[in-house]
């Protein structure tokens, strides 16, 4: 019942949307029991007075739809939970009957950096996609489909079959007085470059919804040319979108907030260059002597959040951190440095720079599968330690944020969360807000404090998230700068 599993995927090619092959699945499944179809029918009657009940409200008034394009993929290592993003964005907003939402590919590029200085809109593509290509789960199996979908003799060969089976499908289904018919067309995807891709957003009327994680979709490049172009878009504008990539900027654009509870934490910035050539014992040992810690937590200066973020014991750590850089490797595989831990994704390309901290101490959360009766399950957090790291929504206009409550994610092993803990559905476990028993309400309205005044200072609107660790018993927030992320899929209006 994954949203892109293999049955969406298949019902999507012969005229089926979620809710349409999920329906038809639950009618039938309810027209083989007598006592049911009663109420089966009665459900059909009503749903669809309501359909139409929606159509006369919006077509006899003349109001069109409101066009969206939900953008996501990119090359970054976090282009796969961008898909993800995008996914479940696009499926969510098709939902509101005033709106026309259209999912984008944002493709990969050849060797391109978002940091390269010689970036041009013609240089990324971008594809417009029919419901049934986005159902993949990389962006690389996206890119694929949309390629073979324009193959001329896999067009005539799918179309026919299309049409033979969805012909069959009729024929079965038209007898059931519960059967609405297909609602998916039959659509190619469309390249656009970048450039041509927003000329046709503005032609449009539309408005962009930014799923893209990382990359030119975080460090203020997209929001850039949209904000040129005359075209809306969600979320914070170039600069602060430019400011909150660079973690380093950040920091100071914040350092001035102590007296308020918002601190940042002590860090020293090195050059990637430093860690390949220079000796790894000396910089350990200096790393130790300035920063005043026994173990450190290392992350690239400008990425989103969690990609090269790594908890380092020993220069042993350090080295297999640099050789992964110099390997350019996509991934630290699990268990690699000398405590266990999950599957570390590396950015690609490595980091100019990269940013060293105290690591900072949290208390476990274990969510127990039983208690002592057996039956239910319960928190269990030993409190010695008075730091949490949470994840804050925040909404509203720019100097006016409001902070939703502060989400836990609990960690599935490892000492940072994973990119599928943080995004993916079924991944980790969220607690909205902490419970009591961990923080009290005093602490936690006064981290909300904290946190509208961290995302006004930085100019955010819109949507966005801060991630942050936060004091369970005074609710200060030292901000670890190098977690606060701009999720770029903000609000305006309907798009929150």
């Amino acid at each position: 019942m994954e949203q892109t599993s293999f049955l969406f995927q298949q019902a999507s090619k012969v005229g089926f949307s979620h809710s349409r092959i999920l329906r038809t699945i639950v009618q039938h499944a309810c027209s083989r029991f007598p006592s049911l179809v009663t109420s089966n029918n009665a459900w059909t009657a009503l749903s669809r007075k309501m359909q139409s009940a929606k159509q006369a409200l919006i077509i006899p008034n003349g109001t069109c739809k409101q066009k969206a394009f939900v953008i996501f993929g990119g090359d970054t290592s976090e282009r796969q939970v961008s898909l993800m993003s995008g996914t479940n964005v696009w499926l969510n907003l098709q939902g509101f009957d005033d709106l026309d939402v259209t999912p984008c590919l944002l493709a990969p590029s050849n060797g391109y950096s978002s940091h390269n200085e010689d970036f041009s809109e013609s240089s990324r593509d971008v594809w417009t996609l029919p419901y049934s290509l986005v159902l993949r789960h990389t962006t690389e199996e996206v890119h694929a489909a949309c390629f073979e979908a324009i193959e001329p003799e896999r067009v005539e060969i799918t179309s026919r079959l299309r049409n033979q089976v969805m012909k069959e499908l009729e024929r079965a289904l038209s007898k059931q007085d519960w059967f609405a018919g297909f609602d998916i067309t039959d659509e190619q995807p469309i390249k656009y470059s970048l450039q041509q891709w927003i000329d046709y957003v503005k032609e449009a009327k539309a408005v962009v919804f930014i799923a893209v994680h990382g990359g030119i979709g975080e460090d203020g490049t997209i929001q850039s040319l949209l904000e040129s172009a005359g075209v809306p878009y969600t979320g914070p504008g170039p600069i602060a979108s430019r400011t909150c990539m660079d973690k380093v900027a950040t920091s100071l654009a914040v350092d001035h907030l102590a007296s308020y509870g918002i601190h940042t934490i002590p860090k020293d910035v090195r050059a990637r260059e430093e860690l390949l050539k220079s000796s790894l014992v000396d910089i350990w040992n200096d790393l130790k002597a300035k920063l005043q810690t026994e173990t450190v937590c290392v992350k690239p200066a400008r990425d989103g959040c969690s990609t090269g973020v790594a908890r380092l014991r020993c220069p042993e750590d350090l080295e297999v951190y640099a050789n992964a850089l110099r390997g350019t490797l996509p991934r630290l595989p699990a268990n690699c440095l000398s405590k266990a831990h999950g599957v570390i994704e590396m950015p690609v390309p490595p980091p100019e720079s990269l940013i060293f901290e105290p690591f900072i101490e949290t208390d476990e959360i274990i969510i127990s599968n039983k208690s002592w009766n057996d039956s239910t399950r319960h928190l269990v957090w030993k409190g010695e330690n008075e730091w949490l790291e949470v994840t804050v929504g925040v909404v509203g206009k720019r100097g006016e944020m409001h902070s939703l409550n502060p989400s836990i994610t609990v960690k599935e092993s490892g000492d940072i969360l994973s990119l599928e803990e943080k995004f993916q559905g079924g991944t980790g476990i969220n607690l909205t807000p902490p419970p009591a028993t961990i923080m009290s309400e005093d602490a936690l309205q006064k981290c909300k404090s904290c946190i509208e005044m961290t995302a006004n200072t930085l100019g955010l609107e819109g949507f966005s998230r801060i991630d942050a660790f936060v004091n369970v018993h005074s609710g200060e927030v030292p901000l670890s700068i190098s977690l606060i992320y701009l999720c770029s899929y903000k609000a305006k209006k309907r798009l929150v």
